[in-house]
Formats: structure tokens, C-alpha cells, sequence
């Protein structure tokens, strides 16, 4: 059973399974699957769908249709940003690199309708200890973490927070590396399915003459205060700030779908207002 509908499986019979569908269109018949993907030649139908069966329980993108089995796409490109829920989220580590670092600190801040919603935020044991380094920078030492939960007491409440939001996050990359690192620890093979843009790529493009887009640049760009800067509450409370001004900016120049913000993000070129 999938354990939440906003994680999806890195299996490889799954991840097989989901190429083959998008290149079908979306869907494709179970006996279509399991000979591509399981490499059993013209298996028995009835077979065939007992089978697939066990890769569709292991998965919500995936569902059987009679004889048929369909991709359920996120839908992502075509959201309209005005009803589209953003769960703008923060880490602390204990390091740069997962594995072998770990999280010792969520904040997270819901945007929706262009305003600052709701939050989430703790911090978290990491079962490792705190190089002083780290300690030196986010503030964060062993004495703080050693009562505080640990990841896995935590993924239930955050995974519902974030529901099927948009995740947003400044250098979203890292935090999504750590973040689904941990997830991969409780729930073996799975990682979030939720799309991500980065407020580092989206401030490249809209504000490309500011200094740099660190996070601290970006924040007095806009008159925000980044008060306790590299911690994840801090930080992602910033990061959600400067998020709704740049939503503002796409809106004024007539961006309205996440499709628009995705193909902005990935432009090589500097972003320059319509005319």
C-alpha cells in the first residue's frame, strides 16, 4: 500500500512502468506492461493484470481500467498559480551532503492567494552528532537536538502539511536531496512527488542586475528582515516573502499558469518584460 499519495516509488519495475505508459500516451494494456517492463512474452491476460496489480498498489500515479493500465499525471503544468497552494520550506543539516548528513531543522510556510497562510516548523534529532562548524553557523548544537524528535516522528505531520501543494524552496535542489533522503530512510524506495521551483532560478531571471541571489540579497532586495539567517523558520520565512513578490512580478507581466513559471526557470537567457 502507498503509504501517502504525495510519495512515489523509485523502484525500477515502477519507474520502467511509468516511461512505457508516457510513451504510450498514458496508458497501455497490463499483458503491454508486463511484457515490456517484467519481460514475460505474451503472458496470459488474467496473468498479466494479477501482476500489475501489486505495481499499482506500490504507486498512486498508477491505476488499472479493465484491462488497461493508466498514468495518472500530476497536472502540474497546468495549474493556475492563483488556485494553487505553495509550501515555501526550509532544512538545517548537519553537513552538505545526504548521505551521510542529516536534517536538524523543518520550517515550513503555506502561501496561498499570495499570502502567508499557515506554518510548520521543529526542530529535529538527527541521530548524529553536530560538527562544531555547523554549530557555529545555525546556532544548532547537540544540547538542543537531543530532545527533539526525530525525523520519523515528524514525516507524518509534514507529509499532511504539504499535502499536494507546490513545494518551493531558495536553492531547492539541497533541501529536496535531504528531504527525500530522509523519507527514503522510513519508507524504502519512495520519494515526494510534489513539483518544486526554486527561488534562486525564478530571482535569476526576474531580478538578473542584484548583486547575487543568496538568500540574505534577495531578502533586502524586497525590504524583508532576515532576522536568526540559517535557521529553517528564519530562512524559510524570508524565502516565503520573497516568493509572493515574485509572484507579484509574474503576475504583473500576464504569468498565470506554473507551466509559464517552469519554462521561465529554465531559460538560459535574461527574463525581460513583455512589451
Amino acid at each position: 500500500m502507498t503509504p501517502y499519495p504525495n510519495l512515489i516509488s523509485e523502484s525500477l519495475l515502477i519507474s520502467e512502468t511509468v516511461s512505457l505508459l508516457r510513451s504510450f500516451g498514458g496508458r497501455a494494456s497490463a499483458v503491454s506492461v508486463v511484457d515490456f517492463v517484467m519481460r514475460i512474452r505474451k503472458p496470459n491476460p488474467n496473468l498479466a493484470k494479477m501482476l500489475v496489480a501489486d505495481l499499482i498498489e506500490r504507486d498512486p500515479r498508477l491505476s488499472l481500467n479493465g484491462d488497461m493500465v493508466e498514468l495518472e499525471l500530476d497536472g502540474f503544468e497546468n495549474r493556475e498559480i492563483a488556485s494553487t497552494d505553495f509550501v515555501v520550506f526550509d532544512l538545517e543539516t548537519t553537513g552538505a551532503k545526504a548521505p551521510p548528513c542529516r536534517i536538524t531543522e523543518i520550517g515550513a510556510y503555506r502561501v496561498r492567494d499570495g499570502n502567508v497562510t499557515d506554518e510548520f516548523q521543529t526542530l529535529v534529532n538527527p541521530e548524529t552528532p553536530i560538527p562544531p562548524f555547523i554549530t557555529g553557523l545555525t546556532g544548532i548544537s547537540d544540547e538542543m537536538v537531543k530532545d527533539a524528535p526525530k525525523f520519523a516522528d515528524v514525516v507524518h505531520d509534514l507529509l499532511g502539511f504539504i499535502g499536494d501543494s507546490v513545494l518551493v524552496a531558495h536553492n531547492s535542489a539541497f533541501d529536496m536531496r535531504f528531504l527525500n533522503y530522509e523519507i527514503g530512510l522510513i519508507f524504502q524506495d519512495y520519494r515526494i512527488a510534489n513539483p518544486c521551483l526554486c527561488t534562486v532560478q525564478l530571482s535569476r531571471k526576474l531580478l538578473p542586475d542584484i548583486v547575487n541571489h543568496k538568500l540574505k540579497t534577495v531578502a533586502e532586495h524586497y525590504s524583508i528582515d532576515l532576522v536568526n539567517h540559517h535557521r529553517a523558520s528564519a530562512d524559510a520565512y524570508a524565502t516565503a516573502h520573497i516568493f509572493v513578490n515574485l509572484l507579484t512580478r509574474l503576475n504583473d507581466d500576464g504569468v498565470r499558469d506554473l507551466a509559464a513559471v517552469r519554462d521561465l526557470s529554465n531559460r538560459k537567457s535574461k527574463y525581460a518584460r513583455p512589451t
